[in-house]
């Protein structure tokens, strides 16, 4: 886990000293964004966000910080009308490389927070809240749309994967069988915009 953080900072760091040696900082190539998640049911409701904020390394190349905050609640979770509300909170680092303008791979590594209270219908469960934390290492590809030379701003879409498949990651299922427990990865779906600031009259 510490083995995989290190990699990713690494290879930030290494991107970063590249494109200051070659170009030296130009607050042309900061930008920001994110993506925004909803959905509900007739028992459920989701809403949440990611920020991002980041710096063009090259026209390869992209590196940032990312934040998350996701709110969950859902009923007759164990019993009739019972309820459970989990906050997901953290946030993280993230690289993008284009090896062609409208493609990319993303790896991007989260630390995060989730706290679940659970508030029983009747007396047949026992109310409960805590909180978990975990590491998240979450890679996959994207596709982007309006991603030009010289400028920041675009739509992406993108498909990841946690590799590293704690069983507190948000972005896992537990199976349990009854014999034993696995951890299951399942595809994360995220769509959003990148803006670009301070474009002005630089953008081609």
């Amino acid at each position: 886990m510490k083995k995989n953080l290190f990699v990713i900072i690494l290879v930030t760091s290494f991107f970063v000293a590249q494109a200051q040696d070659e170009k030296g900082f130009k607050k042309e190539n900061l930008f920001t964004g994110g993506n925004i998640s909803l959905s509900f049911g007739g028992d459920f409701f989701v809403i949440g966000g990611s920020p991002i904020f980041g710096y063009k390394l090259s026209e390869w190349a992209d590196a940032g910080v990312v934040a998350n905050i996701t709110y969950t609640s859902q009923r007759d979770y164990f019993t009739f009308d019972d309820k459970l509300r989990q906050t997901t909170y953290g946030g993280g680092i993230f690289t993008r490389l284009f090896p062609v303008n409208f493609l990319f791979a993303q790896a991007q590594f989260e630390h995060n927070f989730t706290t679940a209270k659970y508030i029983p219908s009747d007396n047949s469960y026992l109310p409960f809240r805590e909180t978990v934390d975990a590491n998240s290492l979450l890679v996959g590809a994207g596709y982007t749309q309006g991603r030009q030379p010289g400028s920041n701003t675009f739509f992406y879409v993108a498909i990841l994967w946690d590799v590293i498949k704690d069983e507190n990651s948000p972005y896992v299922s537990i199976v349990n069988n009854g014999v034993i427990t696995s951890v299951r990865s399942y595809p994360i779906i995220r769509a959003g915009f990148n803006i670009g600031l301070f474009e002005g009259r630089n953008r081609r």
